[in-house]
């Protein structure tokens, strides 16, 4: 039998530096918000083809060694001579952690169209976000990319993964993520992320905001962190309470929950632009679950360590 076509998932991948408060070690971890979803949806069982810029330098190594063992596809990616990307990632008292990014000249955001025309027509869908998506000058040549995949009918999925120290002019990132929004059927956002983008909005005006025009997509999905996760269709507007979960940190838990999302929609058939934005509320209500589940086993233990289908079972049946 034919193996099934990969989601290819762009973007970046990146080294997170993790400060601690006491005279411990520093801890050095793969992450990346993309990389993380490509890991996510591997140890799901699912084909995923990570598309990155991997330094050859030796933090590029670690990032290759940690995808390839948890049997993340790495044939798209490009061998990179600028370095990796460093995060400093620092953890509030109640797990939840703040990012600061070293990326001025690094490897992750110097995407050419060249490097891009590899992902094909054929993958089982594209998702595609975070800083990859908004900084410059590889910016332009994804959202390119990701418009031509789209055109030819593969279904994309978008996960702006808002960083405010980044992005220190708000119409400009709001300019930026709309754009991304505008490329995808589906949307996985945060009410961090829309509380940046539009202080003092409610999330749901600024769900259906993005749910109106010829290009808009078809799900709106938003984490709320400890309050669960809402999402809206054209139709309907559904909240799901989050799965119970011991936190040690919330490193790479939004990105688990993105892998889940898609892994439930892949399970029940539904992540084409036709089933999407035909999806009803139970069906949409069982993938919420299951990606909160994913979320929640994550987030029960450091760094980004996504589940493998088999705990995610076990984690079910308890």
């Amino acid at each position: 039998m034919r193996a099934a076509p990969p989601v290819a998932v762009i973007g970046e991948a990146l080294i997170d530096l993790v400060e601690a408060d006491d005279d411990a070690p520093r801890l050095a971890r793969p992450g990346g918000s993309p990389y993380n979803v490509a890991i996510g949806l591997a140890r799901l069982e699912r084909a995923a083809a990570f598309v990155g810029r991997l330094s050859h330098d030796p933090l590029g190594t670690v990032l290759r060694n940690h995808a390839l063992r948890s049997g993340v596809d790495l044939s798209l990616c490009v061998e990179a001579h600028e370095p990796s990307t460093v995060a400093l990632v620092e953890l509030a008292e109640d797990g939840s952690a703040q990012y600061r990014f070293g990326v001025d000249g690094t490897a992750d955001f110097r995407w050419t169209d060249a490097e891009l025309a590899a992902v094909a027509a054929d993958a089982a869908g594209v998702h595609f976000g975070s800083l990859a998506s908004w900084l410059a000058p590889g910016d332009r040549a994804i959202a390119r990319r990701v418009a031509l995949l789209r055109d030819a009918g593969v279904t994309v999925s978008y996960d702006p993964n808002v960083r405010p120290h980044l992005q220190h002019d708000r119409a400009d990132a709001r300019r930026s993520v709309e754009a991304g929004v505008r490329l995808a059927h589906l949307v996985k956002t945060s009410d961090e992320d829309l509380a940046y983008l539009y202080p003092g909005e409610p999330l749901a005006e600024v769900a259906r905001r993005w749910l109106t025009g010829d290009t808009a997509p078809s799900v709106v999905v938003v984490t709320r962190g400890g309050d669960g996760v809402s999402a809206f269709t054209a139709r309907d507007t559904l909240a799901r309470p989050p799965a119970p979960s011991d936190v040690v940190d919330t490193v790479g838990a939004g990105d688990a929950f993105t892998a889940g999302l898609l892994d439930a929609l892949l399970e029940r058939a539904l992540f084409t632009p036709a089933a999407l934005a035909a999806v009803q509320p139970a069906a949409l209500a069982d993938v919420l679950d299951h990606a909160s589940l994913v979320a929640a086993i994550t987030c029960s233990r450091a760094g980004a360590n996504p589940p493998r289908r088999r705990e995610l079972f076990g984690a079910a049946a308890g």
